[in-house]
Order: structure tokens, then sequence, then C-alpha cells
């Protein structure tokens, strides 16, 4: 191999830190163009909170529910004696009937969490105060 059909050597490219602007580390969320406060910060967590009992009632409603269609598809075994398309209807509702749970608690989790974010916004809008 001669040296002209060498490919050229790797170079690494790393970034500058020359022109970065590093900021106080805040806890919270802050509105855009304002400074986080105390409040912000208590309204912040409270907000988490929210999200957190949301999401934890959300996934036990949906275990509840989900057991529940277990639970009559198991006790129900006339489901077995209908076929459609060589499979047993108990089966098809076990592969294909949880995704309308899915569905509707993804919607009302969306729902509820949107309203959780608007309530925090209005809360923490600073011309708001009057």
């Amino acid at each position: 191999m001669n040296p002209e059909s060498r490919p050229p050597p790797r170079v690494r490219v790393t970034a500058s830190t020359a022109g970065r602007v590093t900021r106080a580390p805040t806890r919270g969320f802050a509105l855009p163009g304002r400074v986080a406060d105390e409040a912000d910060a208590v309204f912040s967590r409270g907000l988490v909170r929210a999200q957190l009992r949301l999401a934890i009632g959300c996934v036990t409603a949906f275990v509840v529910m989900a057991a529940a269609l277990t639970g009559v598809i198991a006790a129900l075994p006339a489901l077995g004696d209908p076929v459609l398309w060589s499979v047993p209807m108990s089966w098809l509702l076990h592969a294909y009937g949880f995704y309308p749970l899915i569905l509707v608690f993804a919607l009302i989790y969306a729902r509820a969490a949107a309203r959780n974010e608007r309530r925090y916004r209005q809360l923490t809008e600073p011309g708001d105060a009057a």
C-alpha cells in the first residue's frame, strides 16, 4: 500500500468551554424570564408530588382493571368456545383486550397531568398577584 492511498488520520473533536455560561443550580422549576425563589421551589415540589400521586394512582387503577379483565376471562370458560380465525376468543381477549384499556388510562393520565401543570403555571405567573 503506498502512502498516498492511506486514509487521513483520525482527529478527536471536543467541545470548547471558552464560551459557555455556567448557571447556579436551582431547585425546582422556574418560568422563563423569572428568577427562582423559595415560593417557586415550594410550588414545583407540589407539582412533582401531584404528578407522582397521579402516576401511582393511574398505575394502580390500571393494574386493578387488568386483573379484573383477566379474572373475567378466566371465570368465563364459555369465552373459549367461540373461535375466530381458528383462535379461541379468550386468547384474542388476552392478546388484544388490554390495548383499549392502556389507551384509556394513557388519555386520563395525559389530561390530568396537563391540568396539574396548568394549575402550577397559574400559581407561578407573576401577573396574577393583584
